[in-house]
C-alpha cells in the first residue's frame, strides 16, 4: 500500500435544518491503495459521508482532505470529474448507449475521439463485458451488468479514488459476490483507492482491507476485518451477528452431511 491519505476526514459534523447531526465529529483516514468499508445501519450517516466527500454537500464543522487538500478549495464539478463512483441504482442513462454511459465523463473533460473509443474498449475488457455490449441500451442488460457498466463509467477518466454507496446490493447473492471479487480485483490491478459504504458486515469483511463502523452518525470503531471478530463495542458485536450465523449454519449443514 502506498504511503500517504487520499482521503482525511477531520472532526466532521454534519447538521441539517431540523438541528439533527447527520454526522457528529467523525474523523477517518484513507490511506492511498486502500479499500476501506464503512459498514452502518440505516441512518448512520454513511451516505452522508459520502455526499461531503464528494462536495454533493459541505461539511457543517471539521475539514475534508482529498490528497492533503482542502476539498472546499476546490471546484465541485471538477472535484467529482477526477473521482470516479457507484452506486446501487446505477443511474445509467436510458436513451445512451453502453458506450455512450462509459465515456460521459471523458467526452466532458475534452477527449479526442479516438482515446475515448479506446478507453471504451479497455474498461469493458476489464469488467468482463463483451465488446457487442457497446451497442446495447441498459433496458436491454441485467442488473449485474448493469453495475459493470457503472464500474466501467466510474473507471472511465483513471480515477485514483472511487466513492461507492451500496454498489451490490440490488444484485442476487451469486451476482454480488461474483461482481465484489471482480471490483476487488480491479482495485489492486489499477492501484485504486476505494472507500464502499454497505449495510452487509459479511460484504465489508470480504472485500475490503479496513472496516469503519457508523452508528447514529459517530464512528464507533475502526480496523482490519479481524479485529472486528471480537470487537468489544455491542454495535460491532450486533452486526458481527451476522456473519457468526451464517458460520454457523453452514458448521451445522456439514456435521449433518457427515453424520
Amino acid at each position: 500500500m502506498a504511503q500517504g491519505s487520499a482521503i482525511s476526514v477531520e472532526t466532521v459534523s454534519k447538521r441539517f435544518g431540523n438541528g439533527r447531526a447527520a454526522l457528529d465529529g467523525v474523523s477517518l483516514e484513507v490511506e492511498r491503495g486502500e479499500f476501506l468499508s464503512v459498514v452502518g445501519a440505516s441512518g448512520s450517516g454513511k451516505t452522508t459521508l459520502l455526499r461531503l466527500i464528494n462536495r454533493l454537500d459541505d461539511p457543517s464543522a471539521g475539514t475534508i482532505r482529498l490528497g492533503g487538500v482542502d476539498a472546499a478549495s476546490l471546484d465541485p464539478v471538477a472535484l467529482r470529474r477526477r473521482i470516479g463512483y457507484v452506486f446501487q441504482e446505477v443511474g445509467l442513462f436510458p436513451h445512451m448507449t453502453v458506450a455512450e454511459n462509459i465515456a460521459i465523463t471523458p467526452r466532458l473533460l475534452g477527449w479526442e475521439r479516438a482515446r475515448i473509443d479506446s478507453r471504451v474498449e479497455e474498461l469493458l475488457d476489464l469488467v468482463r463485458l463483451d465488446a457487442n455490449f457497446r451497442t446495447r441500451l441498459p433496458h436491454e442488460l441485467s442488473g449485474g451488468e448493469r453495475q459493470r457498466v457503472g464500474v466501467a463509467r466510474a473507471l472511465a477518466a483513471a480515477p485514483e479514488t472511487v466513492l461507492m454507496d451500496e454498489p451490490f446490493a440490488a444484485l442476487d447473492p451469486l451476482t454480488r459476490e461474483a461482481l465484489g471479487q471482480d471490483y476487488r480485483t480491479l482495485h489492486e490491478k489499477l492501484g485504486l483507492t476505494t472507500l464502499m459504504i454497505t449495510h452487509d458486515m459479511v460484504e465489508a469483511l470480504s472485500l475490503a482491507d479496513r472496516i469503519a463502523v457508523l452508528r447514529a452518525g459517530t464512528l464507533v470503531a475502526q480496523g482490519r476485518p479481524a479485529a472486528m471478530i471480537d470487537h468489544a463495542h455491542p454495535y460491532v458485536h450486533e452486526l458481527m451477528e451476522s456473519p457468526r450465523k451464517l458460520a454457523r449454519r453452514v458448521d451445522a449443514l456439514l456435521a449433518a452431511r457427515e453424520c
